[in-house]
């Protein structure tokens, strides 16, 4: 039997957890810059917030119901999901993290499924105040099922014998089910096929037909045969990427060589956790495509390494040097992107003979860096060319504290 744990508006959960004033009450969170909706609390959902609304033109609807308003805090998030997995691990030692708010479990052998899903729905919220469903089932798409329904019973929903199934994919809308995108839908929809009960009752011979081997898997997943194993372990990574989108417009080449630096060391960061080294670097630069006023340019170069490394120095230098060569003055950019391709795991770089390695001191400066930063706080030690001030930095007019990650924000009591 396979679990599927999903938080419920996790990133609207997130703000409530050290907010709780806004219990009850509708919540948005918006995207970078303070764009546009990307997350919705059910009561923001009732008054009528549409997803992916944009937050200047709203801003009158907000108001008018007391719409608590946050900018998106990611590290935030990602240490509340890192809480939430460690507890549902504790449970089963098959999980696969499916996303931030998402996690599949092996619920093999396990008898009394109906009050097993409860406690470890109980455990996850006492420990965390994050809330849960926990959908149950034969199959990993049985799962998702049971899982959307979950949200509207009890919290937990377990599918576990033929004639419940059937009861629930009757009336399940065909474009809901995991796996039917909205090509497929719409095609399914046109033949008269609006529920998964009536996709599952189609002929196999059909379904290879018209819905290839991706298509014939789902099907037998809605009979309760198991074809999408757990995957425990993660697939190595091909490529990295760190891009954000500037708070404001800038042709300033001073503040493109901060925000270029910020981001590969960020990169760096991320490649040294992963224990794996790129052989190239890409820069890119945009300028923003929906303001016809200015000029257009999308810049961009990938620069191979004489070495694969992952100490920030030599990352840095190669990115630096790739902005040089695409800078064009007189351009306004929204956007810098620095990518590592070609990634190769630390204890398989081989070094080249004919070429100078300085890497052994490079990479001994950045563990010491990392472990600094580990113990005071992210950004105590940096390279200097990020800067000061970073103008370009996102704009978040509505960022919440780092409740979890830094200690001049841990929550206080009296």
């Amino acid at each position: 039997m396979f679990g599927l744990a999903d938080c419920n508006n996790f990133y609207a959960s997130c703000e409530r957890l050290f907010q709780p004033k806004y219990n009850g009450k509708p919540v948005v969170v918006l995207s970078n810059n303070d764009g546009c909706v990307i997350a919705r609390s059910n009561e923001a959902k009732e008054v009528g917030i549409k997803m992916g609304a944009v937050f200047y033109q709203i801003r009158k609807e907000l108001k008018e119901f007391d719409v608590g308003v946050f900018s998106s805090h990611y590290t935030l998030y990602g240490d509340i999901s890192a809480r939430v997995m460690t507890n549902l691990a504790r449970f089963t030692p098959d999980v696969e993290v499916y996303s931030i708010d998402e996690c599949f479990l092996g619920f093999k052998g396990i008898n009394d499924l109906e009050n097993y899903g409860h406690l470890v729905r109980d455990t996850v919220i006492k420990n965390t105040g994050i809330p849960i469903s926990l959908g149950i089932a034969p199959s990993k798409v049985l799962a998702k099922v049971a899982n959307k329904m979950a949200k509207k019973a009890t919290g937990v929903m377990v599918l576990d014998t033929e004639d419940k199934i059937t009861a629930i994919l009757k009336d399940y809308p065909v474009e809901d089910l995991w796996g039917i995108g909205r090509q497929y839908a719409h095609k399914l929809i046109a033949m008269g096929v609006e529920t998964a009960g009536q996709l599952r009752n189609l002929p196999i011979d059909w379904v290879q037909t018209n819905m290839t081997i991706v298509g014939v898997r789902m099907w037998r997943e809605l009979w309760g045969q198991s074809c999408i194993p757990l995957e425990t372990a993660l697939d190595p990574k091909k490529a990295m990427c760190t891009s954000r989108a500037f708070g404001k417009l800038t042709g300033d080449y001073q503040e493109l060589r901060e925000a270029t630096t910020s981001y590969i060391s960020r990169l760096a960061l991320k490649l040294r956790r992963e224990k794996c080294c790129p052989t190239a670097i890409t820069v890119k630069l945009q300028t923003n495509r929906f303001n016809t006023s200015h000029k257009q340019a999308f810049p961009a170069i990938t620069i191979a390494l004489p070495h694969p490394v992952n100490n920030t120095h030599d990352l840095v230098k190669t990115a630096l040097e790739g902005l040089r060569k695409i800078y064009i003055r007189g351009y306004l950019f929204q956007k810098v992107e620095v990518m590592a391709t070609g990634l190769i795991p630390e204890t398989e770089v081989q070094l080249n003979l004919f070429s100078e390695y300085n890497g052994v001191v490079n990479d001994k400066l950045s563990k010491i860096m990392d472990k600094v930063n580990s113990h005071y706080g992210a950004g105590t030690l940096r390279i200097a060319t990020e800067g000061d001030k970073q103008r370009w930095t996102l704009r978040s007019e509505f960022l919440s504290p780092e409740y979890t990650t830094n200690w001049n924000d841990i929550i206080k009591t009296k």
